[in-house]
């Protein structure tokens, strides 16, 4: 441990109970001052912060300060995504109630984001378990019920036998419960969706319009939405007169079908088994497999698994019987849930095929080749020429799916369709510790919404956690009421709602947060959104983001919003990692951010958090480079209480006359480097969020001020205040505590907060030109003008650019150069 040398700890808990007492980053609404809108994510209350939480909070608090001494009137909210699963297990497990385990988790976690100094206005705080919030997810989901956008229907859940529960899909671990290790099996359940497929193409195809996201996750947020142009083409289930739509891009390969595949998930498997041979092993397969997650199954490298199950299709182009399969690699979320296929000329077919030993038939030859499907190393998928394809044989593929296409569509076997991979989004949860689906079960009069007036539906107190099943379902004070029609008996729904229902609009919930008529007064939202800056990891790149940016466009077409995009600028920050590794309690290299702060101070934590990569980037956590930035901010203290007076009596002088320096060589070369220092931080936080190379400026700038204060010819002591008043300036959003003191010992008496954020003077910055003399062997041959800082090597380059002297070196050797400094230059030949 190094020595302290500036008393951290006091100082920042003293500038804290200053800025908490003046209300200083309080944000009104009425203002002349141009808006703008830092967001960080907000975090599950687990009760601790890890490092990723502190990176996060640390870019969005840089930039919320640097927006406000800009001048900017500036929203910076914080508050906590409260609803979740970890907070009733926790009730089960210590017998606390979730609220209460909750409501401590957050206080823990504010104490520590109140001790990083984050400029958070904490009037505005959300929490999403409370009422006054959850009141508003309840009516936003009966307006969405009013517009067709939220409804009903069956979808296949994990189920615990055990337990008779619904388990979400993180409490199943290794396929079986998270809670008694009982093996998981899968039901079809009635369930409630949002109908986010609506607004498939506009989710899309606006995309386009976020210039400011990262590439990476508008590519995932296309890759999830998985649009496809293409043919429904109806084959047939033998011996049967059933039916089954299938989804192809390709209709010049329908010929080289030569079987077919369901998802196991898929509710027409167990009707095509059922009271056959085949019906007890496809069940074990299908609960097996649709447990998996659905990156695992559709991975290339994933092993195919399979089986058929009995039954067969008639292929409608030729007429053929050909078998159906389940496997692994086929998801319901695509297409019909079923797929043709085509083991020559797609490969993961072709893998299955080799597998599952079925024939493999080529219907498109590369052009001046032949392939033979028993020697094929992989499937052909380019273009060519069809073979095996009937009349259509010798013709181009590409031109032929237009025709077969056609052909199709004329028979009534196809049309041409649009297909997704985006599925509505299904938002019930049975479980408690949620929001409470405000409808209620009336036999007379069916399913009936609770009357806005009669919101929220709120959670019981009371409530057992060691019944087996969903807690709310064994609450008769919570289940039994009144219908809202006919006023008879009626059972309110005990489904709660996915969290990731409360997070797609908290931003605006933020703008107005203490509204208690609606949740969000139409000026208040419209004057700060969209979010001008939103920033968070990159894991929350497809649910999170798709749903928000669902929501604001459903609000929109509602008429409750302007605006159809949540977040203009999007920013995905990297992991911390340690020893090459993620940061986790496994991997036993956690870095605690209170023991940082306890140790070197919060200004420290923050500056190392910014310094030691992009924010874009991983950070690898290094002990040696914490220490780097406590020693910076140890010589920032000491050069300033070491030069107190002088700097104290330069504020006196500066008020008298100009700091802008004269012909002094010294004063010149600092107020140089203070402007260019200004230009560079200025442009590198706010235009390319490069705040490791801002700090790094700022690092080179107190060097510069040491420097001069060694200097015998260094005089103005209105210019060294001036210098030192910028630094702590571009220094304050990183490091706001020590700053602040800074700023008040140099006799200033406002916060540093308050202070304009200073210009640069591209003049100032232009370095001194200086005439040099080109000789060549002792004989004038020339002169170059240059920068005066420029180095000697540089100054040689400009000297050989010059045409005069290049003449007189065409093919000559160089010998040597010979530099005078600051006068003459002599090329020896």
């Amino acid at each position: 441990m190094i020595e302290i040398y500036y008393p951290h700890k006091d100082i920042e808990g003293k500038w804290q109970a200053h800025w908490e007492a003046t209300r200083q980053f309080e944000t009104a609404d009425t203002t002349t001052r141009p808006k703008y809108y830092v967001l960080e994510m907000f975090p599950y209350p687990s009760g601790k912060l890890h490092m990723g939480h502190l990176r996060v909070y640390c870019i969005g608090d840089t930039l919320a300060r640097f927006k406000r001494i800009q001048g900017f009137n500036v929203l910076h909210p914080m508050g906590y995504d409260a609803f979740g699963l970890p907070a009733e297990n926790a009730a089960k497990k210590s017998q606390i109630h979730p609220r209460v385990w909750t409501e401590q988790c957050i206080e823990s976690m504010k104490q520590q984001q109140r001790r990083l100094g984050l400029s958070y206005d904490w009037t505005r705080e959300v929490v999403t378990c409370r009422a006054d919030y959850y009141i508003w997810n309840q009516w936003l989901f009966l307006q969405f019920y009013k517009h067709g956008l939220a409804y009903k229907k069956r979808a296949p859940i994990n189920w615990c036998e055990q337990c008779q529960t619904v388990l979400a899909n993180e409490q199943v671990i290794s396929g079986k419960c998270w809670r008694c290790e009982e093996r998981v099996t899968v039901r079809n359940l009635e369930q409630w969706f949002l109908k986010i497929t609506a607004y498939a193409d506009r989710l899309l195809d606006d995309l386009n319009r976020l210039e400011k996201w990262p590439a990476h996750v508008k590519t995932m947020q296309r890759n999830w939405i998985g649009r496809s142009e293409g043919v429904m083409v109806e084959f047939q289930i033998a011996d049967s007169g059933t039916l089954l739509p299938i989804f192809t891009t390709r209709p010049d390969t329908l010929f080289g079908v030569t079987f077919m595949v369901f998802a196991p998930e898929n509710p027409l498997v167990m009707e095509l088994v059922k009271g056959t041979d085949y019906e007890q092993e496809v069940k074990r397969f299908v609960n097996r497999v649709v447990l998996e997650d659905r990156f695992t199954r559709t991975a290339e490298d994933r092993q195919k698994e399979g089986m058929f199950i009995g039954r067969k299709a008639i292929n409608p182009v030729n007429g053929e019987e050909i078998p159906i399969y389940i496997a692994n690699f086929v998801l319901m979320e695509y297409g019909t849930g079923c797929i043709m296929a085509v083991p020559a000329h797609d490969q993961r077919d072709f893998e299955f095929a080799r597998l599952m030993n079925i024939p493999i038939r080529v219907v498109i030859q590369p052009q001046g080749e032949t392939l033979d499907p028993d020697h094929m190393a992989s499937a052909y998928v380019e273009p060519g020429v069809m073979v095996n394809s009937g009349k259509y044989n010798g013709k181009d593929s590409v031109r032929a799916q237009q025709a077969i296409a056609d052909d199709l569509i004329s028979r009534g076997l196809g049309k041409r369709t649009m297909q997704y991979k985006l599925r509505d989004w299904l938002i019930s949860r049975q479980r408690y510790w949620g929001t409470p689906i405000p409808m209620v079960y009336c036999s007379r009069c069916n399913i009936v919404p609770v009357r806005e007036q009669d919101l929220p539906v709120a959670l019981p107190e009371e409530i057992r956690f060691s019944a087996s099943g969903n807690p709310l379902a064994q609450s008769r004070d919570f289940v039994e009421t009144k219908c809202p029609e006919c006023g008879g008996p009626a059972q309110r729904e005990t489904d709660t709602m996915d969290t990731f229902f409360d997070s797609s609009w908290y931003f605006l919930r933020y703008c107005d947060p203490h509204n208690k008529v609606v949740p969000f007064d139409g000026k208040s939202v419209n004057y700060w959104m969209e979010v001008d800056q939103y920033i968070g990891g990159v894991e929350h790149a497809i649910l999170h983001l798709l749903y928000s940016r669902f929501f604001c466009k459903a609000l929109h077409d509602l008429g409750l919003i302007d605006f159809d995009e949540p977040f203009e600028q999007l920013l995905a920050q990297g992991m911390v990692t340690k020893d090459g590794k993620k940061m986790s309690k496994s991997f036993g290299n956690v870095v605690d951010p209170d023991d940082i702060i306890e140790s070197y101070g919060a200004d420290t934590a923050r500056l190392f958090i910014l310094f030691a990569s992009p924010p874009e980037k991983e950070l690898e956590w290094s002990d040696q480079g914490v220490e780097g930035c406590y020693r910076f901010l140890n010589r920032v203290w000491r050069f300033v209480q070491s030069n107190l007076n002088v700097i104290q009596e330069g504020g006196v002088a500066a008020s008298q006359h100009s700091p802008i320096p004269g012909s002094n060589p010294a004063d010149r070369e600092l107020y140089r480097l203070v402007h260019r220092t200004v230009k560079r931080v200025t442009l590198d936080i706010g235009d390319r969020f490069h705040f490791n190379t801002a700090i790094a400026a700022i690092m080179e700038l107190l060097n510069g001020l040491y420097r001069y204060a060694l200097r015998d010819d260094a005089d103005s002591k209105a210019l060294l205040w001036y210098s030192i008043q910028r630094l702590l300036i571009l220094l304050s959003p990183f490091a706001p505590h020590l700053c602040e003191e800074l700023w008040a010992a140099t006799g200033n008496p406002h916060s540093i907060s308050t202070e304009p954020w200073p210009p640069y003077d591209e003049q100032a910055i232009a370095a001194e030109k200086m005439l040099i003399v080109v000789q060549v062997n002792g004989k004038l041959r020339g002169k170059v003008s240059v920068a005066a800082d420029l180095t000697e090597e540089q100054i040689k380059q400009a000297a050989f650019q010059d045409e005069r002297v290049l003449k007189h070196l065409e093919g000559r050797t160089v010998e040597r150069v010979i530099y005078v400094p600051g006068k003459l230059i002599n090329i020896v030949l």
